[in-house]
Order: C-alpha cells, then structure tokens, then sequence
C-alpha cells in the first residue's frame, strides 16, 4: 500500500525529549516500512524515519527559537502540501485531531485519523457529527466515551519497538520513578508522598510545561528537598532504558482520563512494573498482577509498592512484546487499513461513473 502518515508538526518526530504523538508516529512509519509498504510522512524536516519524508516546516515548532510563530499557519501550509499530492496515495493517515476534516472531506473514503488527546471536550461532539465520513481510531476504548456516537474503525493501542529499551532483569536502582510531564492531571505530588511514605528514594524525569509552572512552583518544587527525592528533569528515549530499567517500579498517579499512557509501555519493555491508578486507559494496559498493579488509593498504593518485586520481570517483558511492540500496532493498522481500502475502492469507482 502506498500510505501518507501526516504528523502534528510541535514536535519532531520522534521527539528529541518528552513527548508522545509524534514518537508514535515515528514508530508507526517504521513498523509500517518494515512490513513491506510504501509510506510517506509529511513532518518538519528534522524527523528520523524509515519512511520517505516530505518536509512540510524547517524544524519543529518546539525546537524553534523564532521568537513569533503561527503553529496554526504551518499546518494549514502542510494539509495543502497534502491535498496536492495525494492522488499518488492509497491512504492518508491522519494524527491532527480533526484539523483537516473541511479541507479533505471529499476524500473522507480514503483517509484515517487516530484521535491521541482527550475527548471529553465542550464542542467536540458537535464538532465531530458534522463530518461523519471520517474514520477514526481510538488508541483506547476508555477514550472513546465521550463519542460513543463517533465513526470508530478500531482501537489500536500503541506500540514500542522491541529493540528501543533494553530489558533489566535484576534492576540496581531500588529506587521508583516517575516520568512524564510534571501537571495536576499526571500527580507526581501524590508520586513523591507515597515514596516518602514507603521510605524508598524516587526519581522524577519530567518536563515542566510553561502552563504547569504555578503547579510546579507552588505545589511539587516544595518537595524536591526531601533526601529521598531526586528530580532529574526531561530525559531522552537513548537515557530511558537505564531510567526505568532500574526502577522497582513505576508510578503512574493520574487523575484524568488519560488516553493511553505510552510511558507505561516503555516501562513494560524494560521488565519494569507500573502501578497505576483506575483511571482512562490504565485497566486497558496493564494486567493486574502480572505487569503491575492497578489502584484506587494511595493506600492501595503503598501494598502494590510493598508487592512490585514479586512480579515476574521476564513475564512483564514478554507480555509487551505480544500485545505493545511497534510491529503488533503496524499490523493492527494495516487490517484498517485493508477494511477501508475495500471501501476506497468502492468509492472511486462510483467517482469514475458519476
């Protein structure tokens, strides 16, 4: 198949730190090339990528140091370098939201869109009933309720490749981690609390956003000077396998609906546990009691701390390989892809005929 992967342009793809849509789409592209298919992706140019890239932006938005910039301009600039050029796919893949729906609604038939934020907005679900021709897929089946209504292909959950992260039987550290982004939703407040609670050093790998600051200043800074609490600031993928790998665990305190949680995985790859709370998608990833534990208190929270090295390291490995590696969620995309082409294919010929 000769498919178009058309990637949010803030980040590069993968992203040199913290962040997740674009590292999806980097693994996702590659998944896809090394499965034998033709693809495309439309990014700025500074991607790393198996697949052929059509460079859309000089680097991305994040990375930039021009003091103005219209995010909004440079994707726009990219959907029209798309909409030229895509005669010469079989299918787009879109992971804009639903940014192109009013320029590609005519080619809806043909097109893809994984939704890789939260759906329990306002004005979406009007939004998303206006164009009801595009297909979209979930990464979780959590994110979908709040358009239960919508055009759902399938959930497809994400995928690492096997050989990102290295596997850690025996981890060194005896330390829990924490990494992410630092803001009320993901809790790391609750994270540091309840290492200080069990006694065990924690570390924290954290991107501190401009809009989380006031959060970090007023509510996590306070409890950085704690002897068991290390923050490390944002780390990389290549600093990652260490990080996690000799981690006891990994914490995941979240209090939102969370879509997915790719750093879940990425711990999964290293043999690492997660306990994570009850929260999106987390019952959706991990198996509880056997790749980690899923809670609904800190009390909960502290026993799973006290339980997370009697879990089977190689066991944790060995369930992400089967349902979290890259080349599981190429395939799972391809059988979309292949159901929809059926009806591409329909659809052109009615083109043809009319």
């Amino acid at each position: 198949m000769r498919i178009a992967q058309i990637a949010p342009l803030y980040e590069a793809v993968p992203p040199r730190m913290y962040g997740g849509t674009e590292r999806v789409v980097a693994h996702l592209c590659d998944a896809l090339v090394e499965l034998g298919h033709d693809v495309t992706l439309f990014a700025a140019a500074d991607a790393r990528t198996q697949a052929r890239l059509i460079p859309v932006r000089d680097e991305a938005i994040r990375l930039d140091t021009a003091p103005l910039k219209s995010d909004l301009a440079a994707h726009l600039a990219m959907l029209q370098e798309v909409r030229r050029r895509a005669h010469a796919f079989d299918l787009l893949h879109f992971h804009l939201d639903l940014l192109h729906f009013p320029i590609f609604e005519h080619q809806a038939y043909k097109t893809v869109t994984t939704l890789h934020g939260r759906l329990d907005l306002k004005d979406l679900p009007a939004a998303y009933a206006l164009w009801p021709d595009f297909g979209l897929v979930s990464i979780s089946n959590d994110q979908r309720r709040p358009l239960p209504a919508a055009s759902w292909l399938a959930t497809v959950p994400h995928g690492v490749p096997e050989h990102q992260y290295a596997f850690c039987a025996k981890p060194a550290g005896g330390y829990l981690a924490f990494l992410g982004r630092i803001s009320p939703e993901k809790r790391p407040d609750v994270a540091i609390e309840l290492a200080m609670r069990a006694g065990i050093p924690i570390k924290l790998a954290a991107k501190v956003d401009a809009v989380d600051t006031a959060y970090f200043e007023t509510v996590v800074r306070p409890l950085l000077d704690h002897p068991l609490v290390q923050f490390v600031g944002e780390i990389n993928d290549a600093a990652k396998s260490e990080f996690l790998g000799n981690a006891r665990a990994l914490l995941f305190p979240i209090r939102w609906p969370e879509p997915f949680g790719l750093v879940m995985i990425e711990a999964l790859a290293c043999g690492t546990p997660v306990i994570g709370w009850r929260y999106g998608s987390v019952p959706e990833v991990i198996d509880d009691g056997v790749t980690g534990y899923i809670v609904t208190s800190e009390e909960e929270a502290l026993d799973a701390i006290r339980r997370a090295d009697a879990l089977d390291r190689h066991r944790i490995r060995a369930t992400f390989e089967r349902r979290f590696a890259a080349s599981a969620m190429g395939r799972a995309y391809v059988a979309v892809y292949e159901a929809l082409l059926g009806t591409a294919v329909e659809q052109d010929a009615v083109l043809v005929a009319s």
